[in-house]
């Protein structure tokens, strides 16, 4: 993904990008090793070679710094692209697949605290993570062949495809049916119900029928 320019947050001070990149590559590394519950914003000032003031100046919280990492694929990397191997049904059960072992591993729960956390404090963030996961992507929102470049495809991009190549009806509303994917994935990880392999078959079968 292309960084981000610099640009000003709180108080007017304009946000160093070697510091910010810093700071959220310290972000990932500190999630990795210690969890969201033993996340600090010490412990990420320190590895990243800032003073904390100078996360707080950027960033609300932790939660904040997490969705930041997500939102840049720091943090999880492909683990949130979706496949596009011209089998959408396939792509859609092996994506939710991974997303939902994911969910259940040691550092999902906490994770996705912290992103709902996030989105609840702060509407940017938000509208950022529906935008990154379940929404235009490449095919809606880029403003310039770079950008097109550096962006991975959404589920509606996918659904897009995938009405492009027959596999849905041209009126499908791919829009609603990301939405309801993506409402699925938080509510079973919510609930703590997770999804094995025959209940993402149901699951796709029941938004792709």
């Amino acid at each position: 993904m292309t960084p981000a320019p610099p640009e000003t947050r709180q108080g007017g001070r304009v946000r160093s990008e070697a510091a910010r990149l810093a700071i959220l590559e310290a972000t990932a590394s500190e999630f990795a090793a210690r969890g969201y519950e033993h996340l600090t914003i010490e412990g990420i000032a320190a590895a990243a070679g800032v003073g904390k003031q100078t996360i707080y100046r950027w960033w609300r919280s932790k939660g904040d710094l997490v969705a930041e990492a997500v939102l840049e694929d720091r943090l999880l990397g492909e683990r949130f692209h979706i496949p596009d191997t011209g089998d959408l049904r396939s792509d859609l059960e092996s994506w939710l697949g991974a997303v939902f072992d994911m969910l259940a591993g040691p550092q999902g729960e906490g994770l996705l605290r912290s992103l709902i956390a996030a989105a609840a404090d702060n509407a940017d963030i938000g509208l950022r993570l529906r935008e990154r996961i379940a929404g235009e992507g490449v095919a809606g929102g880029a403003d310039d062949a770079a950008s097109a470049e550096s962006a991975e495809p959404s589920v509606t991009d996918r659904l897009r495809s995938a009405v492009t190549a027959g596999e849905l009806p041209t009126r499908a509303p791919v829009a609603e049916i990301a939405e309801l994917l993506v409402g699925a994935v938080i509510l079973r990880a919510l609930s703590r119900t997770g999804g094995d392999r025959e209940a993402v078959a149901r699951l796709v079968a029941a938004v792709v029928d």
